[in-house]
């Protein structure tokens, strides 16, 4: 096994990637850490997951919280040791246009997707850098190199956690610290439901790529596989990867799209302008 006996620490691992991925590092042998704010999702993913549940910790967080990270990582070095890998999944992604938006609301979006992956982060990483030994997973998204309407706040969090640890990468690379930055393209999970809009309410609805997107399951065996291999980024998903690429090369009026309410569900432009050829709108 892969990750036998290896300590790792997930976050957000209540639903979706989180869950697959704590599914998957159990069946590899793996000690685990598992957190978010619900407690009882926590025991029913560890309960789903295969093997001895005497490997299996529930650890609930909130990583909004900035002040109790330190405290919460202290605990969670207590239960099992060190944390080998530490996996930043918790975040929250957005439905709304800026000019609509609350202040608090776009703080909010980039204190739990920023302020709490690096307050973490930073709570964990002395251990690994006195060890030599650690690797330190985000979880980050397609957006972190798109910009797509309805997704300000959520795409600038997840461009800040890649300047973050791109830079970080390069600080502690000679210290033995990995450094993964993963960014997941469609993925049939809740994010698009529990979406904040503008007034700070849930969007309540799965966008139609969401639903048509790759399991969590197969995109956590490919984050376990570049975890694996010390992949320094990975991009998971479908055709919607080719985006990043084409990117570097167009001018980026080509990924403009309308922010009209059918915009939301997913539809496309009909192809009488040039303008919305590519569109990322439901991504994250």
């Amino acid at each position: 096994m892969r990750f036998q006996d290896k300590v790792v620490w997930i976050t957000g691992a209540s639903s979706g990637i989180g869950e697959a991925l704590a599914v998957a590092f159990s069946r590899e042998g793996a000690k685990l850490i598992l957190s978010s704010r619900r407690e009882d999702e926590l025991e029913r993913v560890k309960n789903s997951c295969p093997g001895t549940h005497e490997t299996i910790y529930v650890l609930p967080m909130d990583v909004g919280q900035l002040d109790m990270m330190v405290e919460k990582a202290a605990i969670a070095e207590s239960i099992f040791g060190p944390i080998d890998i530490l996996i930043n999944n918790a975040g929250i992604s957005q439905r709304s246009l800026v000019k609509e938006t609350k202040l608090d609301v776009e703080l909010k979006i980039m204190n739990i997707n920023f302020n709490g992956t690096i307050a973490l982060t930073r709570a964990v990483l002395p251990s690994m850098l006195d060890r030599k030994s650690g690797h330190l997973v985000v979880i980050s998204s397609l957006m972190g190199y798109l910009d797509t309407p309805l997704r300000a706040t959520y795409a600038a969090s997840k461009h800040a956690l890649h300047g973050y640890f791109d830079s970080l990468r390069s600080e502690i690379w000679q210290d033995q610290v990995k450094v993964t930055i993963v960014c997941p393209g469609f993925i049939k999970t809740n994010i698009s439901i529990n979406a904040m809009t503008a007034d700070g309410s849930t969007h309540d609805k799965m966008d139609n790529q969401q639903a048509r997107g790759m399991s969590p399951e197969a995109c956590a065996a490919r984050i376990l596989t570049a975890i694996d291999r010390g992949k320094e980024e990975v991009l998971i998903g479908g055709i919607e990867n080719l985006a990043v690429y084409i990117k570097r090369i167009f001018p980026p009026s080509l990924f403009e799209a309308d922010s009209t309410p059918q915009s939301m569900t997913g539809s496309m432009h009909d192809g009488s302008s040039k303008r919305g050829l590519l569109t990322a709108r439901e991504m994250g």
